[in-house]
């Protein structure tokens, strides 16, 4: 039987798999970093956004070289055992390379590092999956957007959508507003989409994008030495976006 000549329907969403040359390319230029700085400091992110990543690359970019994405590359680039090693040291902290971490290289001293990245904390909106810090309840009355100032309520465009979300509202004066209190969220459970889209249309920010650093070899002596930080749990780690590899190698 002949073959069908019916056009067939190809996915766009397939994404082509990065190639060794590419491959290849980050472990060059990660091994170029590492004879570089001084410093090569281990760290993870909570509630991971691009946005808040490319303002610390921009922040630091006349004093460090931010690496962000696929850990077995960056493993394979530092070397995990002793034989392998790019640098002196350097497989001890490759061995911690697990999960969704980066790679930071710098001069900078350390306490000052340590300092600036504690105080760079970034409040964002929440995504499903992500726990809710907080029990928010809307009370009775128009439905308000807290993020303008003063605070207003939504246009009556708008209240198909609040309604498809699960808020109970009528029109009161082409005003959405609601007919009882409705609790959106309760403090310690999981976000769903529709609560966390709501969260965003009113404008209540619950999770904090920051960098947790985990550890930090040094060059000069080839140690490696543990951070003794809180590490960023597992709940804030829900929900998060990740940075495609081909951005990893970048430092806008």
């Amino acid at each position: 039987m002949p073959k069908s000549k019916r056009s067939k329907v190809v996915s766009l969403t397939k994404v082509s798999k990065k190639t060794k040359e590419h491959k290849n390319a980050m472990i060059n230029e990660l091994q170029t970093n590492a004879e570089k700085w001084r410093y090569c400091w281990l760290f993870e992110v909570g509630a991971m956004r691009n946005s808040h990543l490319k303002t610390v690359r921009k922040l630091w970019k006349d004093s460090a070289r931010m690496f962000f994405g696929r850990g077995a590359v960056m493993a394979k680039a530092l070397g995990t055992t002793l034989e392998e090693e790019h640098r002196v040291g350097l497989h001890k902290l490759a061995k911690q390379i697990k999960g969704q971490v980066g790679l930071f290289f710098t001069d900078t001293e350390p306490q000052e590092v340590i300092e600036w990245f504690a105080d760079f904390q970034q409040p964002d909106f929440a995504r499903a999956g992500n726990i809710a810090s907080r029990t928010v309840i809307l009370p009775l009355g128009p439905v308000m957007r807290h993020h303008s100032d003063p605070p207003e309520p939504f246009p009556h465009n708008e209240e198909p959508q609040l309604r498809k979300l699960g808020l109970t509202t009528s029109m009161n004066r082409g005003v959405p507003t609601l007919t009882a209190p409705h609790k959106l969220c309760t403090q310690g459970k999981v976000l769903t989409a529709e609560q966390a889209q709501l969260l965003k249309l009113i404008g209540e920010k619950m999770v904090v994008f920051r960098v947790g650093l985990i550890a930090r070899w040094d060059s000069t002596s080839g140690e490696v030495e543990q951070i003794d930080n809180p590490r960023i749990s597992s709940d804030e780690k829900m929900g998060e976006e990740t940075e495609e590899e081909g951005d990893a190698a970048t430092s806008e």
